[in-house]
């Protein structure tokens, strides 16, 4: 049996060898795919120090190629050849760089938006939603990545069609995962899932860094193997590849070599044997052709300068011959096309998002909710944190008025409320500062790829997590509000309830500011404390209201503490009254000593109102901050 099934493994996988082999021998319609073009490429980066008068740093020079439609181009090179900057120019997303040069599509110049409209780009890293499953994840960048005009039974046959190509059907089931939580699919299923959430738009061309980075030989073959299958369809792909195996370096149609920023060789991999025999570096046998033109163009330790002597050689040599041709077909590349070509019937979109307002709406707030209810963990644990804490101080701070009204009693009461303030604030502000500066890398990419907009994030998010702090801060006062001994009428209690809730979310804003504010979660982190702390310090409790220093009397007026002590205060002790035996009169009277508690603590009940007014105002206030310093995040 196990012979039987190593012989059909053995005869599937040469079938498949076989049919690819065929598929790409065939002549490829030259209207199916793009011919990218670059011409004179030249790329400076700025000087360093103070005053930036430094030279620039000349990383590309003079780079010239092209890439037919049904062509696998591979950029090689070593670290610091330029393939990186090359790739991030050709895809117009470098920063901070001085550039110059041609590039064409099908004969038209390029700009950021016909390039969106043609071409995918497929990343290093792979960003997923790690509790969706591979499906989900691809049903959700259908729905967002697909124009309006699209029906949904087209959405979800697009997606069945890119399952089927990129052989994704075995986990197409499965959640993606998350390292350290999750256990989901393969680093190889990761990538073609990558490949597969940038083909749901049926791009011309796609570009690619890096994609067998961090894969086995296995996986990155499969890896250039799905590439293959594209440019069987017509497409044109172009891929930077750090140390291809044997068998993927044979799978190349076209190689970009670079040395120095320079072209050291472009063209077919048959052509390049050729090219480095007569650069008398020719390929050893039963070595790996990638890593011998790699090494052979790398400026090793302590040959420094015959290295770059050699690659000056390569490079000029290679301007001077091979390059001379190479030149003629780019510049024919570069001329406008006589017929109708792929881009004839492409509509460039007007709109960075393809999706409407309400599309990228619903499908956001469908992920926000999916990603908490399946994190049931991390839900509980906010749920049972604040229940836990709600027994221990109802035990600690047990039946607080059983020996009626004093000073001591009006002391601990006070204490009471500023512990439950401070118990809402640290507890759900930590809970919330890496919900943005987490998943930062994951936003950027899916807002510059013009999945949905910032607000809609915004707003989804913050929708999502809602009920989670209106629940947890209920059920602590549900519990401890009455094994304290607070004010037992029904009236006060819940009003008591909705300033602590209140106080709860005005914690979530601030917590969703400092996150958005941060770099990255562990800043997040740090920076939570030291921003919060100066807050709770001018609160009412430490300091009372009025003796702060007047440098910093404006910190007082952005603290909830404030607001929300002055407001439960008054709830606990406005109309409060003592009964005693006047000696000197023979009776009973009756005192109302809420005023002379609020004397004592610096409160006034005339500020009850305008209390809660402004806790209303930094619930808001700090929500609307926050969202402006996501927002900046995505200026480029």
């Amino acid at each position: 049996i196990n012979i039987t099934k190593t012989l059909t493994d053995f005869i599937t996988l040469s079938m498949e060898e076989i049919e690819l082999g065929k598929a790409t021998t065939r002549s490829v319609d030259p209207r199916a795919g793009v011919t990218y073009a670059w011409r004179k490429l030249n790329v400076f980066a700025p000087g360093k120090g103070i005053c930036k008068k430094s030279p620039k740093a000349h990383i590309l020079k003079d780079v010239s190629g092209l890439c037919e439609g049904g062509q696998l181009l591979a950029i090689m090179g070593s670290s610091g050849a330029g393939k990186t900057t090359l790739l991030n120019v050709l895809t117009f997303r470098s920063r901070k760089l001085d550039i110059t040069g041609d590039i064409f599509i099908n004969g038209r110049p390029v700009d950021k938006r016909t390039l969106a409209g043609v071409s995918a780009y497929v990343q290093q890293e792979d960003l997923f939603t790690g509790v969706f499953t591979v499906k989900e994840q691809l049903n959700f960048n259908a729905q967002l990545r697909i124009g309006k005009e699209v029906s949904q039974k087209e959405r979800k046959k697009r997606v069945d069609e890119v399952i089927t190509e990129l052989g994704l059907s075995k986990c197409v089931d499965t959640r993606i995962g998350i390292p350290g939580r999750i256990k989901g699919i393969s680093g190889g299923e990761k990538k073609r899932l990558a490949f597969a959430c940038e083909m749901i738009t049926n791009p011309l061309l796609l570009l690619c860094d890096e994609p067998t980075s961090g894969l086995d030989s296995f996986m990155a073959r499969s890896v250039v193997k799905a590439m293959k299958r594209l440019t069987c369809l017509g497409k044109t792909v172009i891929a930077t590849i750090h140390q291809p195996s044997s068998e993927v370096f044979a799978m190349f149609d076209s190689l970009l070599v670079l040395a120095e920023g320079r072209v050291a060789f472009l063209g077919t991999v048959e052509d390049a044997h050729v090219f480095f025999t007569r650069m008398e570096r020719p390929c050893p046998p039963n070595f790996n052709p990638g890593d011998h033109f790699i090494y052979s163009l790398a400026v090793r330790s302590g040959v420094e300068e015959e290295c770059r002597q050699f690659i000056t050689h390569v490079c000029d040599s290679y301007r001077d011959g091979e390059g001379m041709e190479m030149d003629e077909k780019v510049n024919k590349a570069m001329e406008a096309p006589v017929h109708g070509d792929a881009l004839a019937n492409v509509k460039l979109p007007k709109s960075p998002y393809r999706a409407s307002w309400s599309n990228q709406f619903s499908a956001m707030l469908r992920r926000s909710v999916i990603e908490l209810a399946r994190d049931r963990a991390l839900v509980i644990v906010k749920i049972f944190q604040s229940l836990f804490f709600a027994i221990v101080f109802g035990l600690i701070f047990f039946d607080l008025d059983k020996d009626g009204i004093n000073l001591k009693s009006v002391r601990n009461i006070s204490g009471v409320i500023f512990v439950f303030l401070t118990n809402m604030t640290f507890s759900n502000m930590f809970g919330v500062v890496t919900t943005f500066s987490a998943v930062m890398p994951l936003f950027l990419r899916e807002h510059w790829n013009g999945l949905y907009r910032t607000d809609i994030y915004f707003i989804t998010r913050n929708l999502a997590e809602l009920p989670i702090y209106i629940i947890a801060p209920s059920g602590f006062i549900a519990i401890s509000y009455y094994m304290v001994g607070l004010r037992a009428e029904v009236e006060y209690f819940f009003v008591h309830l909705a300033v602590i809730v209140l106080v709860a979310n005005i914690a979530v804003s601030y917590g969703y500011m400092i996150s958005c504010m941060a770099k990255n979660y562990q800043t997040a982190i740090v920076l939570s404390t030291p921003l919060t702390f100066p807050l709770l310090l001018f609160g009412g409790f430490y300091m009372k209201p009025g003796t702060v220093p007047v440098y910093f009397d404006w910190m007082s007026y952005l603290s909830w503490f404030k607001y929300s002590y002055e407001v439960l205060s008054i709830n606990q002790w406005n109309g409060t009254e003592i009964s005693g035996f006047n000696n000197e009169t023979n009776e009973t009277v009756t005192v109302d000593v809420g005023d002379t508690i609020f004397d004592t603590l610096g409160f006034s009940e005339d500020n009850y109102y305008v209390d809660i007014g402004a806790l209303l105002a930094l619930l808001v206030g700090y929500r609307i901050i926050a969202f402006f310093l996501l927002l900046s995040k995505t200026y480029r």
